[in-house]
C-alpha cells in the first residue's frame, strides 16, 4: 500500500495544502510565502527522502507565525496518516548533523505518544529573525506542532552553534535524518514493532 497523505487545512489565518510520500526520493515543491521556512522544509524533504508538496498562504503581513504553525500541524497530521498502523517500520531513528560550527542531534520514536524534548539553543536565539521573516522561536514551535499531530516522541538538542541560520538548519536536518530511519520499512519486522501490538 502506498504510504501517502494529503492534508488541507483552512482557517481565518491561513490556507494549507500539503501532500507527502514516505517512500519518495526527497523531491519537494514548497511555497509557504516564508522564504526561510521554505528552505527548512526543502531540507527536511531532501534529507528524510520524504517527497513533499506544500502550498500555503496566510496572514504573513501580520507575522509568519500562523502560516508556519498551521503548515507544521498539517505536516504532523500527514505523517500520522501516511504511517497508518506503522506495521513493518523501524520505529526509532536518530541522527547527529553538523553545519559548519553548529551541531544538532535528533532522536525519534514513532510511539503514538506525543512528547517533545527540545534543548540547547543559545540565549537570544528565539528572538533572532532569520531571513527577516522567521523568528528563532518558531523552530521549537514547528517541532512541537509536528510531534503533537504526528503523535511521535522527539528529542532535539543543539550541541554547538553560533550562527542562527546554521543552528536552525542543523536542527531540521537532524530531525529529517532521524525521521528517514524511523519511517523506513524493515524487512525483518513482522507487524507493529511494539510488545503492545500497537503504536
Amino acid at each position: 500500500m502506498p504510504r501517502t497523505a494529503t492534508i488541507e487545512r483552512t482557517t481565518s489565518e491561513s490556507s494549507i495544502r500539503l501532500s507527502l510520500d514516505l517512500d519518495g526520493t526527497g523531491i519537494s515543491s514548497i511555497s509557504t510565502t516564508v522564504p526561510f521556512f521554505d528552505h527548512m522544509l526543502t531540507a527536511f524533504s531532501k534529507h528524510s527522502l520524504i517527497d513533499l508538496d506544500v502550498q500555503a498562504t496566510g496572514d504573513t503581513d501580520i507575522d509568519a507565525h500562523h502560516t508556519v504553525e498551521d503548515t507544521a500541524i498539517a505536516l504532523g497530521l500527514a505523517l500520522q496518516e501516511a504511517l497508518g498502523d506503522k506495521a513493518g517500520v523501524r520505529r526509532y531513528g536518530d541522527a547527529t548533523v553538523p553545519l559548519d560550527e553548529a551541531l544538532a542531534r535528533a532522536v525519534i520514536d514513532l510511539s503514538g505518544r506525543p512528547f517533545l524534548v527540545h534543548s540547547g539553543e543559545p540565549a537570544g536565539f528565539e528572538l533572532h529573525r532569520i531571513g527577516g521573516h522567521f523568528t528563532g522561536s518558531l523552530v521549537r514551535h514547528v517541532f512541537e506542532a509536528i510531534t503533537l499531530n504526528a503523535r511521535i516522541t522527539a528529542h532535539v538538542e543543539v550541541l554547538a552553534g553560533r550562527d542562527p541560520h546554521h543552528i536552525a538548519e542543523a536542527e531540521f536536518k537532524a530531525f529529517a535524518r532521524a525521521m528517514r530511519v524511523a519511517v523506513e520499512t524493515d524487512p525483518r519486522v513482522t507487524g507493529v514493532p511494539s510488545t503492545k501490538g500497537a503504536l
